[in-house]
């Protein structure tokens, strides 16, 4: 017989599985830097969603503690290229005072 969980965990499965799709296709068009670090972050969490989904279909809570490591991996990725593409559109040279006029 066919419960309520299972066709729940398989319409989630399927939405992340779409999400997964599309979001490949924003990391391989994505016009700026932006774009595909944001995707990174993305797909990190599909991982971490794809894993409940996992651990909600077995019934166990052993995959509780790889979730953490990912969504703590993904956030630390994310964190890092912000911090590199910040110190990237930093100008280099100051810009110059204007001078006072008497």
């Amino acid at each position: 017989m066919i419960s309520l969980d299972g066709i729940l965990l398989d319409a989630a499965l399927a939405v992340i599985l779409l999400a997964g799709a599309l979001l490949l296709i924003r990391i391989w068009r994505g016009p700026s830097m932006l774009d595909r670090a944001v995707g990174v972050d993305v797909a990190a969490a599909l991982m971490v969603a794809g894993i409940g989904v996992q651990a909600a279909h077995s019934r166990t809570r052993y995959y509780l503690s790889i979730m953490l490591v990912i969504a703590f991996l993904g956030f630390t990725s994310s964190v890092g290229i912000a911090r590199f593409i910040a110190a990237r559109d930093r100008p280099t040279e100051p810009a110059p005072v204007p001078e006072e006029r008497p």
